[in-house]
């Protein structure tokens, strides 16, 4: 059942769409919680893990919503799409982190100026956050090697963070089960399930 199933997630992901209607946009965050809920991190998501407990100036920039690097133990994480466990008031600017599912009400509301509560997510039509954004171009700019898992090297700015990382004397590698546009610059290309070849690659490091 749901209203939210005879959308798309382009007509629901949007600030229009929250406005016309928030406790349908709720209902739809609500199921993909409890989809999300149900997942654990995976193989990939702890070698990162290790990674940033081995090396000072490691840190995960991410365009995943789910918060399974921080599950895995990730501490520096820049999450350019924001987070679905957060919640945040744009009246008040109030932002806090809530995992309760289901949820108690849709759509829920601030505690300090009762308005209406909204996923902490860049929905479509809206800017990526400005600290987030420069934190990541920094850390882009003065990494030594660069991994890129599983994207589809598409979607900007995100696309952009390997090739500066590259201008500025980076190694590049690209952990991937198919071809992307990135690939003919990376230095070296793991083709195949990040869970799988990830592990293998840190322990050759070792």
């Amino acid at each position: 059942g749901g209203l939210w199933r005879n959308f798309r997630p382009e007509q629901l992901a949007t600030p229009a769409a929250f406005r016309r209607d928030p406790k349908l946009v709720w209902e739809w965050y609500n199921w993909r919680r409890e989809l999300i809920g149900q997942c654990t991190p995976n193989a990939a998501h702890e070698t990162l893990a290790q990674m940033e407990a081995e090396l000072p100036d490691f840190c995960v920039v991410t365009q995943n919503v789910d918060g399974l690097h921080q599950a895995a133990g990730n501490e520096r994480v820049l999450e350019l799409h924001g987070n679905i466990w957060r919640v945040r008031c744009e009246n008040c600017h109030t932002s806090l982190e809530y995992h309760q599912t289901p949820l108690p009400e849709m759509p829920l509301h601030c505690l300090a100026c009762e308005d209406v509560l909204r996923p902490d997510v860049v929905w479509f039509g809206e800017s990526l956050s400005q600290v987030i954004l420069e934190a990541a171009w920094a850390a882009a700019a003065r990494c030594r090697l660069m991994l890129v898992i599983g994207t589809s090297a598409v979607l900007q700015p995100a696309a952009s963070l390997p090739l500066l990382a590259r201008r500025n004397g980076a190694r590049l590698i690209e952990v991937n089960p198919n071809e992307t546009p990135l690939s003919p610059h990376a230095h070296e290309v793991l083709r195949g399930p990040a869970a799988e070849l990830l592990p293998e690659w840190w322990a050759s490091q070792r």
